[in-house]
C-alpha cells in the first residue's frame, strides 16, 4: 500500500500570509485563511474547489469545523489531527491517502497564528494537560525540555555550544538571502554564545523566533496535477512516529522518533539520505537539526555537532538545510511545520531566488511536535524523480 502512494499525489499550490507581524489586528484564523487563498491562487484554483480540509491550529478546540465555516467549505473529507508543529507535514500523508481513496479531489493543508501580536512570547499552548512528573519542578515550557536534550547530547557525545551556534548562524545566512525572513542581520558564533542565556545551554539565539504567520499547501491526485497552473511537486514518501508526550518519559533524550518516521519515508520513496538535495528541518531550537540529521540518517548518532560545523549546512556548504532561514531566522508563529513544505516546494520549482539550490530535484521536510514528541517526515520530488 505504501509503495502505491509514491507519486500518487502532488502539491500544486503553496502560499504564505501575515509573516513577522501581521498588520491590522488579524486573528489566527484570518492569517490562515489568507494563506489558504494564496495557495489556491498559486494552483489556479479557488476555495470552491476544495473538498478536503486539513487544518492545524493551536487556537481552536475544533479547528476542522471552525476553518471550514470561516472559508465557506463543506468538505467531503476533513482531518484536523493535532500533533503539534509536525501536523502539516503529517497531513501530506493523510491528504494523499484521502485523494487516492477518492474521498476528496482537492486537499487544503493550512496553518495560521498571530502569536507575536497576540501574546508576544514563546509559550506552550497546552499547559492544562497534566504532567505530574514535571510540573512540581516549575519547568519553562517548552525550552526546559529542549535544554535537557541539548545538555544530554553535550554530555554524552561531546557536542559543544559552538556547534549548536553553527545551526543558528547557518540559518541566519540563509535568511539574509530571503526578503521574507523576519531576522536578516549578520549573526556570528560569538553573537550566539554571548546572547542572553534562557535555559542552559541554550541562549536566546539558540531559540526560535516568536512571530505571526501562516502557510498553506494544495494537493491533488497526480493525474490532475499536470493540468494545474504551477509545476507539480510530488509526494514520494511520508511517515509519522511518536514515542512520548512529556519529556520526562522520553526513553533517550538524544534519540527522537524521527528515526522511525525517516525510515518509513525513505522506504516509501525508495531513496536514501544521499539522494536528498535540500532539507527543511523543524528548528525550534539549535539542538533540533543536530538530532534530526542523526536520526534521519545523514550522519551517525553523536556526530551531529561535528556534522554541522564549518558551515556545512549554510549557503555554500555541502548540505543545504533550512534554506528560508528556518524557525530560528525566517519565522516561527507557534508552529513551523507548514513552512518546511512551502520552502521545499519553492526550491523544487526553482523559485527561491538568491538562495536557490541549483538543480534541486528532491527535498525532505521534517516536522516536530511538542517536546521532541511527534515526528513527521515527507520526501518531495520533481517529475524527474517519478
Amino acid at each position: 500500500m505504501s509503495q502505491a502512494l509514491r507519486g500518487s499525489a502532488a502539491v500544486v499550490g503553496v502560499g504564505l500570509a501575515g509573516l513577522g507581524e501581521a498588520p491590522g489586528g488579524r486573528s489566527a484564523i484570518d492569517i490562515m485563511a489568507e494563506a489558504a487563498h494564496a495557495a489556491l491562487a498559486d494552483a489556479g484554483l479557488s476555495v470552491r474547489d476544495v473538498d478536503g480540509l486539513f487544518p492545524c491550529s493551536s487556537f481552536h478546540m475544533l479547528p476542522g469545523v471552525a476553518v471550514a465555516e470561516y472559508l465557506g467549505i463543506r468538505p467531503t473529507f476533513s482531518d484536523a489531527n493535532m500533533i503539534g508543529g509536525a501536523s502539516p507535514v503529517h497531513h501530506l500523508l493523510n491528504a494523499a491517502l484521502a485523494l487516492q481513496a477518492g474521498l476528496c479531489k482537492v486537499a487544503l493543508i493550512c496553518y495560521g497564528s498571530n502569536q507575536r501580536t497576540a501574546f508576544g512570547r514563546l509559550a506552550a499552548n497546552s499547559l492544562s494537560d497534566p504532567r505530574p512528573y514535571e510540573i512540581p519542578y516549575h519547568p519553562r515550557y517548552p525550552i526546559s525540555a529542549y535544554a535537557l536534550a541539548a545538555a544530554r547530547h553535550m554530555h554524552e557525545f561531546g557536542t559543544t555550544r559552538e556547534q549548536l551556534a553553527e545551526v543558528a548562524v547557518a540559518a541566519r545566512k540563509w535568511a539574509a538571502m530571503n526578503p521574507r525572513a523576519f531576522m536578516r542581520e549578520p549573526l556570528g558564533i560569538q553573537d550566539v554564545l554571548s546572547s542572553r542565556m534562557v535555559a542552559y545551554p541554550l541562549t536566546v539565539r539558540d531559540c526560535c523566533l516568536v512571530t505571526d504567520g501562516g502557510g498553506a499547501a494544495v494537493m491533488v491526485r497526480a493525474d490532475r496535477a499536470r493540468d494545474c497552473r504551477m509545476q507539480p511537486v510530488y509526494l514520494l514518501g511520508a511517515a509519522t512516529a511518536h514515542w512520548h508526550w512529556q519529556i520526562s518519559t522520553m526513553w533517550d533524550l538524544t534519540t527522537t522518533a524521527a528515526a522511525d518516521s525517516g525510515r518509513g519515508a525513505f522506504k516509501m520513496a525508495g531513496l536514501s539520505p544521499a539522494d536528498i538535495d535540500v532539507l527543511q528541518l523543524y528548528d525550534a531550537f539549535t539542538i533540533n537539526p543536530i538530532l534530526f540529521l542523526e536520526d534521519l540518517g545523514f550522519c551517525r548518532k553523536g556526530e551531529g555537532g561535528e556534522f554541522v560545523a564549518n558551515g556545512r549546512i549554510a549557503p555554500g556548504g555541502s548540505l543545504p538545510v533550512n534554506t528560508n532561514g528556518g524557525g530560528l531566522s525566517f519565522g516561527h508563529p507557534g508552529a513551523y511545520g507548514v513552512f518546511t513544505i512551502v520552502e521545499a516546494v519553492e526550491q523544487l520549482r526553482g523559485q527561491s531566488g538568491e538562495r536557490q539550490v541549483k538543480g534541486a530535484r528532491t527535498a525532505l521536510c521534517h516536522g516536530n511536535g511538542a517536546v521532541l514528541s511527534a515526528q513527521s517526515t515527507a520526501i518531495l520530488g520533481t517529475a524527474a524523480t517519478l
